[in-house]
């Protein structure tokens, strides 16, 4: 029989592990049914899902290219008609005169316009591709036609301050100015949605 270690004698012996009723370990982790894992939620939110046709406001971004391709080839039009005029007008003085009358501005003036109605119809054939590419293209179509509205918002900005400094008739500027303002901005808010970025990064086949 065994006596319990008395703490004041020093010939005892030190008290043993597990002395009187056993000692039971702490129950281990996950004992029983596996615990399982906590469901976590997306970092952002569940992906969009993929649209099947394109969606409205991508429709009005490409309706609204495809309006200003047809505007700025009208523009160019009439900016390379008012080239062949001021040319025609300046060889003509020039024959009366034997002389240019109008010291070289008329040669000057039919350069400035042919090649501003050269970028008119540039920029009209990028307007009309870009609309084009809204079927199949990729997030590089958006990125770009967000850039060109952006842009033409700028542009539309510029335009918009610049009617006021016209104090004769200020309106036909002023309203233009708004319409361009409101074109670029739809422009940016369809490319900007989460249909249009889910449209625009679909998988193509």
């Amino acid at each position: 029989m065994s006596y319990p270690p008395d703490p004041n004698n020093p010939y005892s012996q030190p008290p043993q592990p597990g002395y009187g009723y056993p000692q039971q370990a702490p129950p281990a982790a996950g004992y029983g049914y596996p615990q399982a894992a906590p469901m976590q939620a997306p970092m952002y939110g569940y992906p969009p899902a993929v649209p099947q046709s394109m969606p409205g406001m991508v429709v009005t971004s490409r309706v609204l290219l495809f309006i200003i391709g047809a505007v700025q080839i009208i523009g160019a039009g009439i900016i390379l008609i008012g080239a062949a005029v001021t040319k025609t007008v300046t060889d003509r003085a020039r024959d009366s005169y034997e002389s240019d009358p109008f010291g070289g501005f008329g040669g000057a003036a039919t350069g400035v316009l042919v090649v501003v109605g050269i970028v008119a119809l540039l920029f009209a054939v990028f307007s009309i591709t870009l609309g084009v590419k809204f079927g199949q293209g990729g997030p590089a179509v958006r990125i770009t036609t967000l850039v060109y509205g952006s842009l033409g918002a700028l542009w539309g900005l510029v335009m918009f301050l610049g009617s006021f400094a016209n104090k004769v008739n200020p309106a036909p500027g002023f309203v233009f100015a708004v319409m361009w303002l409101a074109v670029s901005i739809l422009m940016i808010v369809g490319m900007s949605t989460r249909d249009g970025v889910a449209w625009f990064a679909r998988p193509r086949y």
